[in-house]
């Protein structure tokens, strides 16, 4: 299996977990986006893990527990855990863009559209260019830019 399904599929599995906490720590009209996001990543890694297994090789399984990049025990917490998960999921599926089998640089590209709407969506404030700093963003202060890590999570042994 190539380095970058690989990659993929366990930013998938990071994604499932950390939307469970994501809903668990919302409610209304977030637990319902974080609900269906959880949905649209599970499905994400079922597609992968057929992909791989039509394909004669061994999915890897998801780890037990995965470590959230900060403690999140508030709504708006919980919302800038998807923001960042779903940037952290779109970088895994930008390296297997470039991977030679058109049917997944295909799935790639697909996938990275629905984390961007997603992650977008998480945003109090999007800017005009979305990744260049600038002025005139909605919500945004001047000259302040807060990069967001990737990846979001990381799988903890």
């Amino acid at each position: 299996m190539s380095p970058a399904l690989a990659r993929a599929l366990a930013a998938e599995h990071a994604a499932v977990y950390a939307y469970g906490v994501v809903g668990a720590r919302t409610s209304g009209g977030l637990r319902a986006r974080a609900n269906a996001a959880f949905d649209a990543h599970r499905a994400r890694r079922d597609q992968l893990r057929a992909l791989i297994a039509q394909r004669r090789e061994k999915p890897a399984e998801p780890g037990p527990t995965y470590q959230l990049p900060f403690e999140v025990s508030t709504p708006a917490q919980a919302v800038r855990l998807a923001a960042q998960v779903e940037d952290g999921v779109l970088a895994a599926y930008l390296e297997l863009s470039a991977d030679p089998d058109p049917a997944l640089r295909r799935l790639a590209a697909l996938a990275m559209q629905e984390c961007a709407v997603r992650g977008y969506g998480w945003r109090p404030a999007i800017p005009a260019f979305p990744g260049m700093p600038g002025e005139g963003q909605v919500g945004a202060t001047p000259g302040v830019t807060d990069p967001t890590p990737v990846p979001p999570i990381t799988i903890s042994q």
